[in-house]
């Protein structure tokens, strides 16, 4: 870790009284001493340790709470999905649940002199240093919220999810792919189909036609996976980490985290799928015509290449969450110089696209124009179609709106920087008692507590939600460090990061609250999970 090179306090808020203040208590408050503290990322993210409760502490102190992942909501929003084959997109809007909400950091509503006067001989810690930095929009301090009973708890917030999503069927490139339980659901309706007309093409196939079929499906989904493998191996090429591939109903996705820093690389990665595509239906193609037609071979290999031509026709389809959209998008973004202008027209373009998929396929095939004979379309047929075109255009409408908002969030991602989100905090040493802690916090104006040794090193953060479950009677005889959560590698976030950076940072190590560090290893404040969770659902609510 770095040397510290300030002296150990951390930093206060903006107004000047409060400097003030604590520069006239400097010489009766002993200073902390300096700090080793810094900002760094393990490798492999380790989650927060549970709380040692100190002797004669553990009737006050409550059970630890679950760390939070305050990107938890947040994570799809930020990774680019690639549907590929119809699939709709990943992306999901983040919102602020009522089970992530964090309670208040203190309770009692005396005052805290009052509560700082009933801890006989209590040590004095160091108070707020006089560095100033903005302060996030939650003023009331730590002994004067909640509500004194005692009773009030924080519902246990949510570990971030998996990337799972169905059954890991191998990791080429690094990359884990998931079959979707709707995957068997589709497979069996291609058997099912596929089987009805081998009935009329090889009868005397009989029952086997079904295994038939069934091999037919499982082609058809390996050459999806191939499609969707194209722009995994482009996206890694591009040097852009790929969360998984998924294949499920209508065709698969790659769950791309970032987007492409050019256009050019944009338009490459979202071309090499539908291209990949053609290039199996041409080889299926000639090796139709190295057998007998009319053969289990000739008919299967003529369905792989006719299947093939049409997922790349249909993903070559100009309108968001197809690859033609992004094609679409990026020529847009490179004329136009802003990749918002590129996804607003290439996701109203998708939009127009579902609606004429609903009303035109429909259409088209009453008309006979893909093919069907008068004699072979009935009730049945006609139902099945208007069905399939209702959840076609479903999955182009909605991953187009899905887009719109994945493009609006990065647009506002910046707006979240550690340094304005962070509040401030005061060192106490271990044995301080928690009442005595809160009136330190209260006179400095801070609204966190960092648990630091005799030399200053911070070992721990006191959270919010333990302060609730403390009695005000039994402040007095609790020590902080029975409430506090040690600091892991991971929970100590530098005070420069600021939009996608810091959900990243934050999302590997799940915890509520962060220690916010300069770069010299001085102690910023600390950086609560709610408090991010508040500025990103405020930031998306507003206009672009």
């Amino acid at each position: 870790m770095d040397e510290s090179g300030g002296s150990g306090q951390p930093r206060s808020g903006t107004d000047e009284a409060t400097e003030r203040h604590g520069e006239q208590r400097a010489s009766s408050a002993p200073a902390a001493g300096a700090t080793r503290s810094g900002p760094e990322r393990p490798e492999h993210p380790t989650g927060p340790t549970p709380p040692t409760a100190a002797p004669g502490t553990s009737e006050a102190a409550p059970s630890p709470d679950r760390p939070h992942d305050p990107t938890d909501s947040a994570r799809g929003a930020a990774t680019h999905s690639d549907p590929s084959s119809g699939a709709e997109d990943g992306a999901e809007v983040p919102g602020a649940s009522s089970d992530q909400a964090e309670a208040p950091a203190g309770s009692g509503s005396g005052s805290s002199d009052e509560a700082g006067s009933s801890a006989p001989d209590a040590p004095h810690g160091p108070s707020a240093g006089a560095h100033p930095h903005p302060e996030p929009e939650h003023p009331r301090t730590l002994a004067h919220s909640g509500t004194g009973t005692g009773t009030g708890k924080a519902q246990p917030p949510r570990r971030g999810r998996e990337p799972g999503g169905g059954l890991l069927m191998g990791r080429p490139f690094g990359v884990p792919v998931y079959v979707a339980p709707s995957w068997f659901l589709v497979a069996a309706l291609i058997t099912w189909v596929f089987g009805g007309q081998l009935d009329r093409v090889l009868p005397e196939l009989g029952a086997l036609r079904y295994l038939v079929s069934l091999f037919f499906a499982v082609a058809f989904y390996a050459s999806v996976l191939v499609h969707e493998l194209a722009h995994t191996v482009a996206a890694l090429r591009f040097k852009l980490p790929v969360r998984r591939i998924q294949l499920q109903f209508f065709g698969g996705v790659s769950e791309i985290e970032k987007e492409a820093e050019t256009p050019g690389r944009e338009f490459v990665l979202s071309f090499v799928g539908p291209l990949l595509s053609l290039v199996l239906s041409g080889l299926f193609y000639l090796a139709m015509l190295a057998v007998e037609p009319g053969t289990v071979p000739g008919v299967l290999l003529a369905g792989l290449m006719i299947s093939n031509l049409i997922v790349a026709a249909f993903n070559l389809l100009p309108g968001l969450p197809l690859d033609g959209g992004r094609m679409l998008r990026a020529v847009v973004w490179k004329i136009t110089g802003r990749p918002m202008s590129g996804t607003i027209a290439a996701a109203w373009v998708g939009r127009a696209l579902a609606v004429s998929v609903l009303i035109g396929l429909p259409l088209l095939t009453q008309s006979g124009a893909l093919g069907a004979t008068q004699d072979n379309i009935g009730g049945m047929d006609t139902v099945t179609d208007a069905l399939l075109a209702a959840i076609l255009a479903a999955i182009i409408w909605t991953g187009a709106g899905n887009s719109l908002r994945m493009a609006r969030l990065r647009e506002h991602l910046p707006e979240l920087r550690a340094r304005s989100l962070t509040r401030r905090a005061v060192p106490v040493e271990t044995s301080t008692p928690l009442s005595e802690a809160l009136r330190r916090a209260n006179e400095a104006g801070a609204r966190a507590l960092v648990v630091v040794d005799a030399d200053g090193e911070p070992l721990s953060l006191v959270r919010e939600a333990a302060i609730v479950g403390v009695p005000e009677h039994r402040r007095p005889w609790v020590a902080v460090s029975g409430l506090a959560q040690d600091l892991t590698d991971g929970m100590r976030v530098s005070a420069e990061l600021a939009g996608e950076a810091l959900l990243d940072t934050l999302r590997a190590t799940p915890a509520t609250e962060y220690l916010v560090v300069e770069d010299s290893g001085e102690i910023y404040g600390v950086l609560s999970a709610a408090d991010v969770e508040r500025a990103f659902v405020k930031a998306m609510a507003r206009p672009s």
